[in-house]
């Protein structure tokens, strides 16, 4: 077998690919960036040395920085997505180090903000929801507003903080105003959890069969900041009121812990529905004390205003 050496030396000898390397490096030589470098670094970088780094030189000026010539960071057109290449000198090596751009810095920001937020069975609008976008055209609107963003300036983990019980009509912007409060909170690093109750009820109901039920429930029931959205939405059975919605919201009336929630019903509206349960069972008690928990934690503001999903 031929030696790689010897190969080397047949391949520089041939004229076709001296020209290629003389007009790779000619194109390397005039780049600005290798110009900078190099003249930044005179007395240290020898021709010989420029000629054993060739390649990465190459490998420098064949990509973009600052994202000049990438559309978005899926389109990044670099070897590493979203990383951009520094000249470095290592000894008598000239190399190359990469760290993120500019895109990849923002994006990395808003998973790590979007990681502080766990969601059940929520909505993407919903997680993309911000404050800056909420409408404040009605009194309603207006004071649930002000409320949640006080909360977000004023919590403190640990301290005894109540939470609000939003209601109002379909699509007047119940659900995305927990969504932007959850938002604000990642942005102050403060981490939050958004749970669509009709799907979870129904997830909760499976995992007595897989037996993962305390545990799944234990990590809602332990939030640092719970918002049940849609609560009310759902069939209610006495197991899932008493059992899971029940315990949920007493463990947290323990803690302290604060809790949002979102519904078309009132709370008078809200106790009819947990009144009954799917057997057609009539427990006003057990539906009288849900009520008491949700307002020992939660604040009732209704919110109006015409439907803005349509």
């Amino acid at each position: 077998m031929e030696k790689i050496n010897d190969a080397l030396k047949k391949l520089t000898n041939n004229r076709g690919f001296k020209e290629r390397y003389d007009e790779m490096k000619e194109e390397i030589m005039v780049h600005p960036d290798i110009q900078h470098f190099l003249s930044a670094h005179q007395e240290e970088i020898t021709n010989k040395v420029v000629d054993a780094s060739l390649m990465k030189l190459y490998e420098f000026i064949s990509q973009t920085k600052d994202c000049k010539e990438c559309p978005s960071l899926e389109q990044c057109i670099n070897l590493m997505e979203g990383y951009e290449p520094e000249l470095i000198l290592q000894g008598n090596n000239i190399d190359l180090q990469y760290h993120r751009c500019k895109r990849k810095l923002v994006d990395d920001e808003k998973r790590k903000q979007q990681r502080l937020i766990q969601s059940l069975h929520v909505p993407k609008d919903m997680l993309e929801a911000s404050f800056a976008n909420f409408d404040l055209d009605t009194d309603g609107r207006m004071h649930a507003f002000e409320y949640v963003a006080s909360f977000a300036d004023r919590y403190v983990s640990g301290k005894k903080m109540k939470g609000i019980y939003i209601y109002g009509g379909f699509g007047v912007g119940k659900s995305y105003l927990l969504g932007a409060l959850a938002n604000q909170l990642a942005e102050k690093r403060i981490p939050s959890m958004l749970v669509y109750v009709p799907e979870f009820l129904r997830e909760m109901k499976q995992s007595l069969a897989d037996r993962s039920l305390d545990k799944k429930l234990d990590v809602v029931k332990k939030a640092p900041i719970l918002m049940l959205d849609d609560i009310g939405a759902e069939s209610m059975s006495s197991w899932a009121r008493d059992e899971v919605l029940g315990a949920i919201l007493q463990f947290r009336m323990h803690e302290h812990l604060p809790t949002f929630f979102s519904s078309n019903f009132n709370l008078d509206e809200l106790k009819h529905h947990l009144t009954y349960s799917q057997r057609g069972e009539v427990e006003e008690m057990k539906a009288a004390r849900m009520i008491e928990r949700i307002k020992y934690l939660a604040m009732p503001i209704r919110i109006d205003g015409p439907n803005r999903r349509n």
